[in-house]
């Protein structure tokens, strides 16, 4: 899989016909290089010719456990993930986005809306143009390399999980609103979709050791935001 013109190539994993069809016309219209992939095994063949810029795959049609199968794809490739799915159920999208899913779209979906979170996908996982490394008490960024460190352990964050961590604490000791987190990490499609940001928030408080009863690095403003406690992370 090479990339042309400097466009970012995505591998969509879909089984039936007219889908991919329909996803490699928005896709490509959007400005992406597609690669197609019939099955999950094939999907994988593909990834290790050459790494996907972003993955998109339609669970639907997974040949074996879909969420094993995005866990299985995650950990491989470490591209992010879209999920498609024409499944509404709240455990669905919370166990996608556990198996680490980066969004989660529910079919059928509008072209622009797809290449939109595609988009939003990709500069997450784009590195910061910052150079010097942020210490911030215990933690350590490097931007660069996009790593984060909690004394001399290494915590692993995946793209998504790594955005979140810098809107909060490049807003260290303010509230932020669901609503407003929601549409600089996912888009102004997603603002309504608290699930997804109750997910990571439990993400990172799981990866950073916080301690469920008392206030850690993120707290909670009971039915308003998330901060980022400058006291946990600059002391």
């Amino acid at each position: 899989m090479t990339r042309k013109s400097g466009n970012p190539s995505v591998l969509v994993v879909e089984g039936d016909k007219e889908n991919r069809r329909l996803l490699r016309v928005t896709l490509e219209n959007g400005g992406f290089n597609v690669v197609l992939a019939l099955t999950c095994g094939e999907a994988s063949v593909q990834s290790r010719v050459s790494t996907p810029d972003l993955i998109i795959l339609d669970i639907d049609n997974v040949e074996d456990d879909p969420f094993a199968v995005l866990h299985r794809l995650h950990c491989d490739v470490k591209s992010p993930v879209i999920v498609l799915s024409s499944h509404e159920k709240e455990q669905d999208v919370v166990r996608s986005l556990e198996s680490g899913a980066d969004d989660y779209i529910v079919k059928p979906f509008r072209p622009g809306e797809l290449v939109a979170r595609s988009r939003v996908a990709l500069r997450r996982s784009t590195p910061e143009e910052e150079e010097t490394p942020l210490t911030l008490g215990s933690l350590t960024v490097d931007f660069r390399s996009r790593r984060v460190w909690k004394g001399e352990e290494q915590v692993r964050l995946t793209p998504t999980e790594y955005a979140l961590f810098l809107l909060l604490i490049r807003n260290a000791g303010k509230v932020l609103t669901h609503r407003y987190i929601l549409e600089q990490i996912w888009g102004a499609d997603c603002t309504e979709d608290t699930e997804y940001l109750r997910v990571y928030v439990g993400h990172l408080r799981r990866k950073f050791g916080d301690d469920p009863v008392r206030q850690g690095f993120i707290s909670t403003a009971s039915g308003i935001g998330y901060g980022w406690n400058r006291e946990s992370g600059s002391t």
